[in-house]
């Protein structure tokens, strides 16, 4: 069997790669275990190794190291790179074929168990969930999502603290082009009725300039102070990202989109506008960037044993139904949750949005059912906050 990891890492992508390898190792049928370095590139330049000779002990070990062991890449096979994919396998008599990735490497993997479908040969491809923008159709929750949405939460109540010392106008860029799960993890760090995020915008609403500054006003006026959290991939009424209209120079990535994640150009983009709109002098921008992805001391352990359950599950279906799919996660209780699998046609290349009952009717908020949604997923030993209670002392000299 072959495994592989792709686009970008998380802090329990790990898991599923380690899940993966040792319940294939107790399958007799299995007699070699690979891994490809550096994602599909990595197949296509014949770069494995042999992780049937790793210990059951450093694996483990492995397993609670953020970041992604084999190397990631982020290349967008079409049919012809595809073809390649498979070229290798069948050279290498690769009978089980393992992809752990979001929306892009559920559509690689499509591809490659069609074109052995079409070669009659063998082989059985499973697309194994990740991805921190939660964003992968027909699932609950994405593993390596929980544990971002865990740093995003205590990085905003963090935040929040300050600008509360020292009031002012902070605003947070988040990660998520399509999606805003993870920017409205924010809210979940709010325990008073002044807490910060006072506004969050998500990219499934219209973004308005005009409406932003009149909300960040309202705001300071109301508090003396304004916290807000922005997903980068926030945008006007014709879709077009509000980072590319306020940039002098747009970069774009190596699938053609536009470059949102690589510089904290949004934010302070956005502080400006405050600063020259409302004449604010204390006004600073932070972009989360790649902190959020793979942060070693902020690990959900519902993230952890679930990255390990799923890929556990992907090689249980493929060696006992010998049937190609990706394995979706769902949600059964509060807490708990199933493992199913779907055909990959069902989830390739299709992106989830946050659905309404989610999003607040102001659209710069997140409702009750949200965070009751996020709660379980954020793990145990969730830091909390305290206030001083004002027991003023009467003034004498004023």
């Amino acid at each position: 069997m072959l495994v592989a990891q792709g686009g970008g890492p998380t802090a329990v992508i790990n898991q599923s790669l380690v899940g993966t390898v040792l319940e294939s190792r107790k399958f007799r049928n299995v007699s070699l275990v690979y891994g490809a370095l550096h994602g599909v590139r990595g197949i296509i330049n014949e770069d494995f190794v042999d992780l049937t000779q790793e210990t059951t002990h450093n694996l483990e070990m492995v397993g609670e190291t953020p970041s992604s062991a084999l190397g990631s890449c982020r290349d967008k096979p079409d049919l012809k790179y595809c073809q390649e994919i498979f070229k290798v396998l069948r050279a290498h008599e690769i009978r089980y074929f393992f992809y752990i990735g979001g929306n892009d490497s559920s559509d690689t993997t499509r591809i490659v168990a069609e074109e052995a479908q079409k070669a009659d040969h063998p082989l059985v491809c499973v697309h194994i969930p990740k991805t921190i923008d939660n964003d992968v159709v027909l699932n609950d929750h994405t593993p390596g999502f929980p544990s971002a949405a865990r740093f995003v939460t205590q990085a905003f109540l963090g935040a929040n603290l300050d600008n509360r010392s020292l009031p002012g106008v902070y605003i947070g860029v988040v990660m998520g082009r399509h999606a805003g799960f993870l920017t409205a993890a924010a809210a979940l760090g709010k325990k008073f009725p002044d807490d910060g995020p006072h506004m969050i915008y998500l990219p499934e609403r219209t973004f308005r300039l005009e409406n932003f500054i009149a909300d960040v006003k309202s705001a300071y006026d109301r508090f003396g102070r304004c916290v807000v959290a922005v997903s980068e991939g926030i945008h006007d009424e014709a879709g077009v990202p509000i980072a590319t209209q306020l940039a002098k120079q747009v970069e774009r990535d190596a699938h053609g989109n536009v470059q949102l994640s690589g510089s904290g150009a949004l934010a302070e983009l956005l502080c400006s506008e405050v600063k020259e709109k409302l004449g604010l002098s204390r006004v600073r921008g932070d972009t989360l960037g790649y902190l959020q992805r793979s942060f070693i001391g902020c690990v959900s352990d519902i993230d952890q044993r679930e990255a390990r359950e799923v890929a556990e599950k992907a090689v249980q279906f493929a060696m006992w139904g010998e049937t190609s799919g990706s394995v979706i996660i769902e949600r059964t209780g509060y807490y708990s949750v199933d493992y199913r699998l779907v055909p990959l046609a069902a989830v390739a290349g299709k992106t989830r949005t946050m659905p309404d009952e989610f999003i607040s009717a102001s659209g710069t908020d997140v409702t009750d059912a949200y965070r009751l949604y996020l709660r379980p997923l954020l793990g145990k030993s969730m830091p909390d906050q305290y206030r001083l209670r004002r027991n003023t002392v009467a003034k004498i000299l004023t």
